[in-house]
């Protein structure tokens, strides 16, 4: 299914939407207008320098403007939307240019030179309700509704409905992504380390680290096995097995989250990576409407259970290894989450507007998304099969022991483990995978 990036056509139809979202928003909290801060920039403690800085999703939600901090959108209820852009006199710093591109014509733009300046220029605050970080600047420029939870619920519960402007920036986002991942994988192959490995990948994408919608994870043999591994290796090793590598990219503020993990030479891992790769596949064609995805994450447990068994690493029927959670030691981690402006787009344990919560299943506490599928939907499908010490540990000492062949998992533990991640959107009932679209794309 081909998804339409004509992101400047689309915008328009964006805008509407979002407009009307945060519009019953106000309603909700019982006020007439919106103040939406970008953010400030934070400053290292004892120190001169910030922190990178990260804009207000709900700032980037209306217009494609990342790195302009201490600007301002102000919403009411029938008036063009006004952005307070910050465009101070600095010459330690370089000032933001003029803004430009298909957004512009849509808003109502000041520039102002500090934060003294939109005192003037929000009109009377008691009417606006505030969502931001700045809690004290709301307080004192007299709003008194900061975070008001029941718009935020409302908000949160409909960000998961993306409209065709946010999957084309995703979309986006995935075939940038996937140019950063061919560029890892021929430095993996070239027998890099995990530090030139990661560089590699960023020249790819034409980024800093600091760009990216998270940092990524390059991780090497046994480190595969740590979930949210944290360092790059300065040296190679000296015998190279497995790379696991979890790196996203971004376009106009949305993210892309990728995951791929590949086999040194050939033999037992990598058909193991094959099979998880058709099993993964296979999770995404079993997604239909209606389904919740819970019951999807189970449905990924059965199909592990199955792998496990086939390459002679658990001797269970795969039923009686889900029923005692036995694959748990192996995928401890959720099958994925909501994507968007945020790389864990908010409201995946939502159940309606009002905030209502479906906790994820106690067998699966770490399951971030507990929603029914639905149309418009973006989310990650990331299934992985590791072998991880401490948890294999624990298996060893539970009543399953014997059922595990230990041989097998001593001669896959240098590999680490493996995790595949493709980004699905649901289109007309649907699931529309936009990473291999984006592999095609990026591929020479």
């Amino acid at each position: 299914m081909q998804v339409s990036t004509d992101v400047e056509a689309l915008y328009p139809g964006h805008l509407e939407v979002v407009q009307q979202r945060y519009r019953n928003a106000i309603h909700r909290a019982g006020k007439r207008g919106l103040m939406i801060p970008a953010g400030t920039p934070r400053v290292a403690f004892l120190d001169d320098h910030t922190y990178p800085f990260m804009v207000n999703p709900h700032f980037k939600a209306w217009l494609p403007l990342l790195d302009v901090p201490e600007s301002f959108l102000v919403i009411r209820e029938n008036d063009k939307p006004l952005l307070l852009y910050h465009q101070p006199d600095d010459y330690w710093h370089k000032p933001a240019g003029d803004p430009t591109g298909y957004w512009v014509d849509h808003f109502d733009i000041q520039t102002i030179k500090s934060i003294k300046d939109v005192h003037n220029l929000i009109g009377d605050p008691r009417e606006l309700m505030f969502i931001g970080e700045e809690t004290d600047l709301a307080g004192e420029l007299g709003i008194d509704a900061v975070n008001p939870e029941d718009a935020l619920h409302a908000l949160h519960f409909q960000r998961a409905y993306k409209t065709p402007y946010e999957i084309a920036c995703i979309q986006l986002a995935n075939v940038n992504a996937a140019r950063g991942h061919i560029a890892a994988e021929q430095a993996f192959r070239s027998g890099l380390s995990e530090f030139e490995i990661q560089h590699r990948y960023l020249a790819a994408i034409s980024a800093r680290e600091r760009q990216t919608p998270y940092s990524g994870i390059v991780a090497l043999n046994e480190n595969c096995a740590v979930l949210h591994y944290q360092h790059y290796g300065l040296d190679a090793p000296a015998q190279m097995y497995s790379m696991l590598i979890d790196a996203g990219a971004a376009y106009n503020g949305y993210a892309a989250d990728v995951t791929r993990t590949y086999a040194f030479r050939d033999g037992a891992f990598g058909e193991l990576i094959a099979r998880m790769e058709t099993e993964q596949l296979g999770i995404i064609d079993d997604i239909r409407p209606g389904m919740n995805y819970a019951e999807l994450h189970r449905k990924m447990h059965l199909r592990l259970a199955g792998v496990l068994k086939d390459f002679g690493i658990v001797d269970m029927p795969p039923t009686e290894m889900v029923e005692n959670n036995v694959t748990f030691t192996f995928l401890p981690h959720g099958l994925g989450h909501f994507l968007g402006l945020q790389t864990h787009d908010v409201g995946g344990h939502q159940r309606d507007e009002g905030g209502a919560i479906s906790a994820p299943p106690s067998q699966y506490p770490a399951l971030r998304l507990t929603r029914p599928i639905e149309d418009g939907q973006v989310f990650t499908i990331e299934p992985g099969l590791y072998f991880i010490p401490m948890l294999l540990e624990e298996l060893r000492h539970s009543p399953h022991s014997a059922a595990v062949n230990w041989q097998r998992i001593e001669e896959l533990l240098p590999c680490g483990g493996i995790r595949i991640e493709d980004n699905v959107a649901m289109i007309d009932g649907k699931p529309c995978n936009l990473t291999r679209e984006a592999f095609s794309a990026a591929t020479p």
